[in-house]
């Protein structure tokens, strides 16, 4: 009995390392391993076939939801939904689309928004053996990647007064050290610091303005002045505070789409500049300090930028992301247009091994040589089996890890193998 016993925890503690494991070609959040849409894969497809990428498989149970998937270890995670009451955070096999495990979060938030796209929104983020999931209501979960078990919860709404906008919570968690940041919004913790073993409050930051939270997700800036920052885009700006103590350090509202607050574009920082864009355009700020204070000065606002749901990503100098419209190649430091092209339309782009991944919202997938000299495009797929929308697009963001290709649309969910046939498998 006692080898017995001996052998299952042995088995059990390797499934734990195995779930808990990750490697540099791992998408382990939002936007891939440092939430910039850069992922490290190398010696991938330089061109796809007529018909696209091998598909791998498909599966279409996987829960509605507009959220991405993070990938690691052998498995893949995300966030769906079934109805209104039953918002979950799952898991599945990567070799076949196949469930391991679902985890109820809690249920849809504001249902009833208007126009109407209620479902699940965010991305889960992996650390280690663990993962962190928020609901579209606001509820945040800490949970075991190999079993599903909870190890610990928070009400964004109930615990710390938070105020989501109109389309509820949307922002995939940031793990930063030790530590869980999430934006409930409104003035008590606009944005919050959790112990991530815990949950315990480590601090809150009640941001001037009390704005609503937006559907944009933090990002770290390493330092500027020597402090170290979480950049987020509220209802009513974009702002930064200290990564230590939440202390609120500047706001820039340059980029503010004073209309309908719809800041949905994650920031792009590099040094002591951040690039931020809603429907109105996309702009740069430089961070400076004066006698301690920081503020955020433009360097440049232009109305044709990068600034669609999906982000921009930054390759070298260059900045490349859609409109409503086109795909564009902009310079970072300066904004200018390098080239514009229709390609897929609006979207979401991703970068790996000198390529980007462009998917459409209408649906459809380009691969584009990642160059400033012109649009080359490598490759372009309709996945099959596209699930009806109704008013709503293909807004999932696309995810490469472990030589494939993830797609996600509301139900279902794509792998493609993105490898050359001669690669290791």
């Amino acid at each position: 009995m006692r080898n017995t016993g001996l052998a299952r925890a042995c088995i059990g503690l390797g499934l734990l390392l195995l779930a808990g494991a990750t490697r540099a070609d791992d998408w382990t959040q939002w936007r891939g391993p440092k939430r910039d849409g850069v992922s490290q894969e190398k010696n991938l497809l330089k061109t796809w076939p007529k018909a696209g990428p091998k598909l791998l498989w498909q599966v279409k149970d996987v829960g509605l939801g507009y959220g991405s998937v993070a990938v690691a270890g052998g498995r893949v995670y995300l966030v769906g939904n079934t109805g209104m009451d039953d918002e979950f955070v799952s898991a599945r096999d990567a070799k076949n689309g196949k469930p391991i495990w679902s985890t109820r979060i809690g249920k849809v938030g504001n249902p009833d928004q208007q126009p109407s796209y209620p479902g699940a929104r965010s991305t889960p983020t992996l650390d280690g053996s663990l993962l962190y999931a928020l609901g579209s209501d606001g509820d945040l979960a800490c949970v075991e990647t190999t079993t599903g078990k909870v190890r610990w919860r928070k009400s964004l709404r109930t615990d710390f007064g938070g105020k989501p906008g109109v389309w509820a919570y949307a922002e995939s968690p940031l793990v930063d050290g030790d530590k869980v940041v999430v934006t409930p919004g409104g003035k008590e913790a606009t944005l919050v610091a959790l112990d991530k073993r815990t949950g315990a409050v480590l601090w809150k930051s009640p941001v001037p303005g009390g704005d609503d939270a937006g559907y944009s997700s933090v990002v770290p800036l390493e330092s500027v002045g020597g402090v170290r920052q979480y950049v987020q885009f509220l209802s009513k700006g974009l702002v930064g505070v200290d990564a230590g103590t939440g202390k609120f350090l500047w706001r820039f509202d340059k980029t503010l789409d004073k209309q309908y607050g719809v800041h949905m574009a994650t920031p792009v920082v590099a040094g002591d500049t951040v690039y931020s864009a809603a429907a109105t355009g996309g702009g740069l700020a430089r961070l400076q300090t004066t006698g301690g204070a920081v503020s955020a000065e433009p360097v440049y606002v232009e109305r044709k930028a990068p600034n669609a749901l999906g982000g921009a990503v930054k390759v070298g100098d260059y900045l490349y992301g859609t409109t409503n419209a086109v795909l564009l190649c902009t310079e970072y430091a300066t904004g200018k247009v390098r080239w514009e092209e229709r390609s897929v339309g609006a979207g979401s782009v991703c970068y790996a091994d000198g390529r980007l991944y462009v998917r459409g919202e209408n649906g459809d997938v380009a691969l584009v040589e990642a160059t400033p000299e012109a649009y080359r495009e490598l490759g372009r797929f309709t996945p099959p089996d596209q699930p009806v929308r109704g008013e709503a697009k293909a807004w999932a963001y696309p995810a490469v890890a472990g030589g494939r290709l993830y797609v996600r649309d509301l139900g279902s969910l794509w792998a493609y193998d993105i490898r050359p046939t001669s690669a290791p498998r």
